[in-house]
């Protein structure tokens, strides 16, 4: 994919999406429907809470991009499709699976299959394992390499360029540890030895204190 786009226009591309594929009777889609599905809770990684003005900064760049238009069907009320279809000539199938990875990123197979049954119904997992690797062979979409703990391979869309990989959470070091364990001990000791002094000068000033009340009696 040669054109690169930032988070902000790969939420409205993907909500563009979605709505032509699964609520086709409302869209194209008016400036505040579509900050609506931006801002949407479910079936969005992550969620956001954007302004119209944001919505509208991205559509002036992928209107730029030639990725989406306003629609000549907006009447009194701008209106907003995305132009994917015919710029990529992308079938419905391939559509809804670059949908669902614009908007909540990267999915295995079966989560793909199974949360675009909105925009599309897959037979089966072989037949969206096809459209991804059609997709992959058009540099739109890629296999991401299995990280440990991950029983199964995600996939990632291109359209922001070559996905970062995931980072790895590092193991507790133990290096240093008996000297941690040598430090501890050590403030503990200083602790103590404190707690002591301070036991000490309060014997000594009840001390003090009973010999001064003393003399008044």
């Amino acid at each position: 994919m040669e054109t690169i786009l930032n988070d902000m226009e790969v939420r409205v591309l993907g909500c563009l999406i979605e709505k032509e594929l699964s609520t086709p009777e409302y869209y194209p889609l008016t400036l505040n429907a579509l900050t609506n599905a931006c801002n949407q809770r479910s079936n969005r990684d992550p969620v956001l809470n954007v302004e119209e003005a944001d919505v509208v900064r991205a559509l002036d760049t992928l209107r730029f991009k030639q990725l989406a238009l306003m629609s000549a069907e907006g009447g009194r009320v701008s209106k907003y499709r995305h132009t994917l279809a015919e710029k990529l000539r992308l079938p419905p199938a391939e559509l809804a699976i670059l949908g669902e990875l614009l908007l909540r990123g990267p999915q295995t197979v079966g989560e793909l299959r199974t949360r675009t049954e909105r925009m599309h119904s897959f037979g089966d997992l072989a037949a969206a394992e096809e459209t991804l690797r059609e997709l992959g062979e058009r540099n739109l979409a890629v296999r991401l390499p299995r990280q440990p703990g991950q029983k199964e391979a995600r996939f990632a869309h291109l359209f922001a360029g070559e996905p970062m990989p995931a980072k790895e959470e590092a193991a507790p070091s133990l290096e240093g540890a008996p000297l941690r364990g040598e430090a501890d001990s050590e403030r503990v000791a200083r602790l103590q030895e404190e707690v002591a002094a301070l036991r000490a000068e309060v014997a000594e000033l009840r001390r003090l204190i009973e010999e001064f009340t003393a003399q008044f009696e």
